[in-house]
Parts: structure tokens; C-alpha cells; sequence
């Protein structure tokens, strides 16, 4: 397992999100005893930290699946002392125990998860074809591969990851295939150079690596990513009190769709962003990887 140290995660759109949820203050206000913010996707804390140092009565649940994750967080909000709750789970199996003052979750893969090879996030580090959250629990990217037949594996990489080439792709994987065999080992950067080699030569040299939709597609299917945040956006608008705020950054189209058409159609919530607020340029320089997020933010009616 990684160090806390190398679980060094650059929480995106912090100025955003700080200002995003500066109604907080008035709902503390409201309130001598202080309340909860529930952070669904802990990471390694950035975001808590930042909240629990704007918002002295405020306390944060948070959630992360990543053992990794948690250890980090649990440094980064360790000056906190009991203001700060981390818990293991899942956001979609989560139903917290009082009401909210706040529900914030961050869909993005994390940095570290990314750069490290042995999560298999990654199609420029070789490791082997794991893609899950949880690396103890599930089924990893490779036994989802031979799982599937060759037209269901096309659809899941056209249906998560817009992918035009899918059908091309998933022949090419499965006759490739088996990949998930532990006797037979294969990574992510054999599989990575196999979907590439289904690009025509000019194409596989553009910004974005042809690799890139396929291994989105895998990664949201091993977990359950969409269906997690489908659950998130039909509950947590119960979990809010009256004038309570839920906040979502999203990181690609799939995403985004969801939030905001539950945003308009959920008559519970009251939408504050009428567009996303996405990283200024200083921030997308500093850290490329905000440049895709997109910060939605509702009210509890």
C-alpha cells in the first residue's frame, strides 16, 4: 500500500468549492451545536481540510474505499482532531445518521491512484489490469474482459467511454485475450498499445492518448460508477436540511448529464449553478488534470 506521502492529491476547483459552499456559514449560524458536511469522496482530505478551516462549527463524515486514501486523509485532517469522521465505504451503500448541512463528492480518479502502476488506473504505467476502487473487493478490469463476449464488450466501451471505435477494439482485445488470468499475467500497458494499434497511425499521436475512452469505459464498469452516482443523486437530496447544499464535480460528459438533469428534475432541489464552474487558467497550468471538472451545485428546497 502507498505511503500517506505518496497519496499527494491536489484537490481540484478548491477556490470553487470554498466558495461554492460559503452558505454554510449562515446554516452554522443557525446552529450553536455545529453540523455535518459529508464528504463522499475523502481522498486524501484536500477538500475536508479546506471547509473544516473556513467553518470552525463545522464537522465532515468522510467516505473513501481506497485504504490508501484513508490513511492519507487521516494525516491531512488529523489537526482536526474529532471534528473529522473517516469512514470505509462506498458513497452508494452509505446512508448517514443525522440530517446534513452539506453532501460534496468528487468523482475524479485520483493523482495517486493514476501514478501508481499497481492499481492498473493507468495506460502509461505498466500494472496489471485491476481499475478497482476497492483493491480487495470486486472484479478487477481483466476478469470483467473475459467475462464479457465480444458485442457486450463493444457496448461497454461505446455506452462509458464514446468510444467510435469500439467494435474494433473489443474484437481486437478478445482475440487477444484471455486477460485475467493470474498465470498468465498481462498489464495495462500491453492492453493500452493493443486499443492504440486500432487507431490509424496520425491519430495516435494527438494531446489525448487513444487509450484514454477505452480504459474510462473499463474502470466506470468495474466500478459501478454511474450506478453509484445515480444512487447518490436519488438520496442525498433526504439527507439535506431545509437550505442544505449538494455539490458535484464531474469529470467527463457521462457524468455531468446525470448531474444536472437531476439538478432541473428533482423538485427537491434548487439548482445554484446554472453552468459548471470549471478550473481559471491558473489552475488548469498548475494542475492539468482540473481542466475536465465541472462543479455543479443545488439547494435544498
Amino acid at each position: 500500500m502507498p505511503s500517506p506521502s505518496t497519496f499527494d492529491h491536489v484537490p481540484v476547483l478548491a477556490e470553487a468549492v470554498l466558495s461554492g459552499l460559503a452558505p454554510l456559514a449562515g446554516l452554522l449560524a443557525e446552529r450553536p451545536q455545529g453540523g455535518v458536511l459529508l464528504d463522499c469522496t475523502l481522498g486524501g482530505g484536500g477538500h475536508s481540510a479546506l471547509l473544516l478551516q473556513a467553518h470552525p462549527g463545522l464537522r465532515v463524515v468522510g467516505l473513501d474505499q481506497d485504504p490508501s486514501a484513508r490513511v492519507a486523509a487521516a494525516e491531512q485532517l488529523a489537526p482536526f482532531g474529532d471534528r473529522a469522521l473517516i469512514v470505509a465505504a462506498n458513497f452508494a451503500d452509505y446512508a448517514p445518521a443525522e440530517p446534513i448541512l452539506a453532501v460534496l463528492a468528487d468523482l475524479g480518479v485520483s493523482s495517486p491512484q493514476l501514478d501508481v502502476a499497481e492499481r492498473g488506473f493507468s495506460f502509461r504505467l505498466d500494472g496489471p489490469l485491476d481499475m478497482r476502487m476497492n483493491p480487495t473487493d470486486g472484479e478487477t478490469a481483466g476478469a470483467l474482459i473475459d467475462r464479457l463476449q465480444e458485442g457486450e464488450l463493444a457496448d461497454l466501451i461505446y455506452g462509458y467511454g464514446e468510444e467510435r471505435l469500439s467494435r474494433r477494439i473489443a474484437r481486437r482485445i478478445k482475440e487477444q485475450g484471455p486477460w485475467g488470468d493470474p498465470a498468465r499475467p498481462r498489464g495495462t500497458a500491453e492492453l493500452a498499445y493493443l486499443v492504440a494499434g486500432c487507431y490509424p497511425p496520425a491519430a495516435r499521436r494527438g494531446r489525448i492518448h487513444p487509450a484514454t475512452r477505452s480504459f474510462q469505459a473499463l474502470r466506470i464498469a468495474v466500478n459501478d460508477e454511474l450506478g453509484a452516482l445515480d444512487r447518490l443523486l436519488a438520496a442525498a437530496p433526504d439527507w439535506l436540511v431545509p437550505g442544505g447544499l449538494l455539490a458535484i464535480i464531474s469529470f467527463h460528459s457521462l457524468e455531468d448529464r446525470r448531474v444536472k438533469t437531476a439538478f432541473l428534475a428533482d423538485e427537491r432541489l434548487e439548482r445554484i449553478t446554472r453552468r459548471p464552474l470549471v478550473a481559471d487558467e491558473t489552475e488548469a497550468a498548475i494542475n492539468p488534470r482540473s481542466r475536465s471538472a465541472r462543479l455543479r451545485i443545488a439547494r435544498r428546497r
